[in-house]
């Protein structure tokens, strides 16, 4: 179970800062596809100032404590190491396509593959996206 977003900022907030430290970005999502031709993003900072887009609009949020502890642990699992860069099945029509970066990594999925490890970081990251 994961908790629900809490919104900190006004969606006008810059969440840029530095590269380094905890104003460093942690992980970054992009869901885009589907059906519908979604375009969605969620970019986590190391001091939980959490960003989503969806289609241009944006929103900032404030990850608790409780979820970038949760979000940190899954990132460091050491089955993450193992996923490849790109795990796509080119026969399945109309899914989500996730690109994850996080340390010094670009994966890309379309969750076809059997990878709990990815799921569980895909699934929260999820909580913060509209209409997920």
């Amino acid at each position: 179970p994961s908790a629900s977003p809490t919104a900190s900022a006004p969606a006008d907030a810059s969440p840029s800062g530095p590269a380094t430290g905890q104003g460093r970005k942690l992980v970054t999502m992009t869901v885009t596809g589907g059906f519908a031709g979604v375009n969605r993003a969620v970019v986590v900072r190391g001091d939980g100032v959490v960003r989503t887009t969806d289609r241009g609009a944006s929103a900032v949020h404030r990850a608790s404590a409780a979820q970038l502890t949760r979000l940190r642990t899954l990132l460091a699992d050491p089955a993450l190491a193992g996923v490849p860069a790109f795990s796509l099945d080119g026969g399945a029509a109309d899914t989500f396509r996730y690109t994850l970066q996080f340390d010094g990594r670009t994966v890309t999925t379309d969750r076809t593959a059997d990878r709990p490890a990815m799921k569980r970081l895909i699934d929260a990251l999820r909580v913060w996206l509209p209409g997920s």
